[in-house]
């Protein structure tokens, strides 16, 4: 197996003297696409911002995209490979227009500002947002926002994207178009959701992150008269598949 693309060894996390996370082991593989499951406040979040450098760790090594990370000279070019979507798009959009915002990230990385723009035009029509363009960023709603940062995050071309609750706020129809669009994407992926359709289309490996600790959790579906995923950590998922008297196995996304 090749080298992972992001990888976490013993990582300690601590705020205000609570450990969020205790010895956490974590790889991502080229074309994964990895669900980070687990309770509200379980430090999902900060797991991601670990990764990119926005927050540091107490303990434990990252590397990512072959090298070891520690300083911010390490991080900036992680950045510019793993993209990130914040869990709320006012934290990522800030320009006056759609347009530009979704051009700032390639006129960040360098490009020339006719190849920004014609990145940014190519990126909102392959979302359906061809017509968002010259909309006003502050004006939008919220799925329209969550919609508008993950186009911002993909203009910059990124070989990981990293999202924390990518379907908040998208009604019924959005929800479809973000599936559809990730599901058929060949980018390697960890993403936080609770939502239950998303993990059940996009996820290859899920992972369970609670009390501190990240376990590798089972993707499978129970026979109901409609099939619906499930995620539980291994340990439960073993005891429910051979009969045992298990307590009921914790469901980490929504019915």
């Amino acid at each position: 197996m090749s080298e992972p693309l992001l990888e976490l060894r013993g990582l300690r996390f601590e705020v205000a003297g609570r450990v969020v996370l205790d010895g956490v082991d974590f790889t991502l593989q080229a074309g994964e696409r990895v669900a980070l499951v687990g309770p509200n406040g379980a430090g999902k979040t900060s797991l991601l911002h670990l990764l990119v450098g926005l927050r540091r760790p107490s303990a434990g090594s990252i590397r990512a995209f072959g090298g070891e990370r520690s300083r911010e000279a390490d991080f900036r070019e992680v950045r510019a490979r793993a993209g990130l979507l914040f869990q709320d798009s006012d934290d990522q959009l800030f320009c006056p227009t759609v347009l530009e915002d979704v051009a700032f990230g390639p006129l960040n990385l360098g490009r020339a500002p006719r190849e920004a723009l014609a990145i940014a035009h190519e990126t909102l029509g392959l979302l359906g947002l061809a017509d968002f363009a010259e909309r006003v960023t502050h004006r939008l709603s919220g799925g329209e926002k969550r919609l508008v940062a993950l186009a911002a995050v993909l203009a910059m071309r990124p070989e990981v994207l990293l999202m924390d609750e990518p379907t908040n706020g998208l009604d019924e129809r959005a929800e479809e178009r973000l599936i559809g669009y990730l599901a058929r994407s060949a980018l390697s992926m960890v993403f936080v959701s609770h939502d239950r359709r998303l993990v059940e289309r996009l996820a290859t490996r899920a992972v369970v992150l609670d009390n501190g600790r990240l376990e590798e959790a089972l993707l499978h579906a129970h026979a109901h008269r409609h099939s619906h995923l499930h995620v539980h950590a291994r340990g439960l998922a073993d005891e429910h598949s051979h009969g045992g008297a298990a307590p009921p196995p914790r469901r980490w996304v929504k019915r």
